[in-house]
Formats: C-alpha cells, structure tokens, sequence
C-alpha cells in the first residue's frame, strides 16, 4: 500500500492546524541601525570640535611666539627718584595736614611697543597702614625707547593719634621713616599703531627715607619696587 500523497497536522488540542489568513502582517522587530547611526554621528561632531580647539590652540601659539621673536617684549620700569615733602603739619585736632611732591620716572626700553597711560590713576603714600596724601598721574602716550619724568602732586589729611606720633617720633630721630608708595594705573600697550585691550597696573614702591621736614631735601636710603596686573 503507497503512502498518501499529504499528511494532516493535527494541534495539540485535537484542531486541524490552519495556515494563517491570507494577508495578515508578519510582525516587525526594529532595528538598531538608527541608533547606532546617531552615536557615530555625535561621536564625528565630537571629534570635529576637538579638532578645531586644537587647530585654534596651535595657532594661538605660533602668533604669541611670533610676537615674541619680532618684537621682544619687555615691562616697563618704575622708579620715585625724588620726594619734596611741602607740608607736614598737626593740627590742633591731632589731625595731620600733609603736602608730598614725588618725581616719578617710567622708562619704556621696547624698540616697537608703547604705552597708553590712562586717566584714572591713583598714588597714595601711606606711613605705618595710615594714608598720608592722594594724587593721580598724567595721562599721556609713552613712545617706543622713551623714559618719561613726571612730577606728582600729592595732598591729604588723616588722623594721626598718639599711637602713630610716637611711632614717627621714634623713626624720625633714628633718621629711618618708612613710607610706602601705591600707584595705580590703567594702560594700553600700543603695537605699531594699533592699541591693545586695557589693562591695570599696579606698584608698589617702598621707601626709607631720613626726614620728612617740609622744604629741606630728604635721602631716599632704599628703595624696592613690585608689580602686579589685572585684565
């Protein structure tokens, strides 16, 4: 006896087994393809950025070093040669009235850079923490290879109790009064013609000098100086 040409499936509960209906969708499953697309994507934006910082940094570089080779950039100098004390009086308020004259000298040795000095300057000189006079420097362009003298105005009036009176008594008979002179200034460095951002410069000059007696001329015995900037 042959066998049949076709077998019947039978389910497990005893139904013939029917084929699904014609046209029904077979399900889908999505792909990752699309994600993984977007990471490559934001990974490439990513190295790109880095790449263009690094570019930039380098190029930045190069141009400070240019700068450097062609043009030798050097701080200006600073120097109080000279004090002239006008006034230097108590008053019957133990308050003390004080007139200084201070010659400044700023020295710019760069053969192709000047500077911008700007208008709001400030020199204070203070004895012991204790402000003595205030003035302000001239605003004035400094050319290349050029040492400038300028001649300070300096007025004020502070308290001056015991406590500082003996303190001075003490240094001016051992001839040794400390001073401190504080100069403010915002300036411009001038490359060729072309004038960079603002900066302040600070200063700080200290000095020992043998008297402070109005109109007899005063030793300056030393002197230091420092510097600071803010952009």
């Amino acid at each position: 006896m042959s066998a049949p040409p076709y077998v019947m499936l039978e389910g497990s509960s005893g139904n013939n087994f029917r084929p699904p209906p014609y046209g029904r969708n077979v399900p889908r499953y999505h792909s990752d393809y699309h994600k993984r697309s977007d990471g490559r994507s934001c990974y490439r934006c990513i190295c790109w950025c880095y790449c263009c910082l690094f570019f930039l940094i380098v190029i930045l570089a190069l141009l400070v070093v240019y700068f450097y080779a062609a043009y030798e950039p050097q701080m200006p100098s600073y120097k109080v040669e000279k004090l002239e004390v006008k006034a230097f009086d108590v008053q019957p308020d133990f308050s003390l009235k004080t007139e200084f004259l201070v010659t400044v000298k700023a020295d710019n040795p760069n053969s192709n850079i000047g500077f911008i000095y700007g208008k709001d300057s400030s020199v204070i000189v203070m004895y012991t923490d204790s402000n003595l006079c205030t003035g302000k420097l001239p605003d004035f362009h400094q050319g290349e290879k050029n040492t400038t003298t300028m001649k300070v105005d300096l007025k004020g009036k502070s308290e001056f109790g015991s406590g500082l009176q003996e303190a001075y008594t003490a240094n001016r008979d051992n001839k040794r009064i400390p001073l401190l002179v504080k100069v403010k200034v915002p300036v411009s460095v001038v490359v060729g013609k072309f004038p960079t951002r603002q900066f302040v410069v600070f200063v700080n000059c200290s000095l020992l000098v043998d008297n402070l007696v109005p109109n007899k001329k005063i030793s300056i015995i030393s002197s230091n100086t420092t510097f600071d900037l803010k952009f």
